[in-house]
């Protein structure tokens, strides 16, 4: 009797290996991927809030500070003071991160490449759809509280 995959399995596997892949790719730089998710996120909110970021990646505040730091210190990220609140800062790229940046593009365009071959643009299309409706399921799922239809007994 052969069963099929699970979803969850395949999904997580996926996500892994094209890290892994973009890992791979990416190694040159020395930059883990939580750097390189601060990179990412950072291109798009440019002076944002440093406590927004860390909710926005999902990093602790006092780990993703310690982060912030490694990445300051290697010219990559500049902290300025907020003008409405002295106890804020807002994150920003400095010149060094923007060729990275576009590397690191670069090299995510590769990897979607390299995985998608064999799947038409109207597939990719309808996988996308599916999967953003997957995690719109999840997220509105997330804030209820869960529901145990079964008792276990022990």
């Amino acid at each position: 009797m052969s069963s099929s995959p699970n979803i969850s399995f395949v999904l997580h596997d996926v996500a892994r290996l094209l890290r892994k892949r973009f890992e791979q790719r990416s190694r040159a730089f020395g930059l883990t991927r939580a750097q390189w998710q601060v990179l990412a996120c950072l291109s798009l909110h440019e002076g944002i809030h440093q406590n927004k970021l860390a909710d926005l990646i999902e990093i602790m505040p006092i780990t993703f500070a310690r982060l912030l730091d490694k990445m300051q210190a290697r010219g990559l990220i500049e902290r300025r003071p907020d003008p409405t609140d002295r106890r804020a800062w807002l994150l920003y790229l400095t010149p060094k991160a923007h060729p990275i940046i576009e590397v690191m593009r670069s090299n995510g365009r590769k990897t979607r490449e390299e995985a998608f071959t064999g799947l038409s643009a109207d597939a990719q299309r309808q996988l996308l759809q599916t999967l953003c409706l997957i995690k719109s399921n999840l997220l509105e799922a997330c804030t209820q509280p869960a529901v145990d239809r079964e008792k276990v007994h022990v």
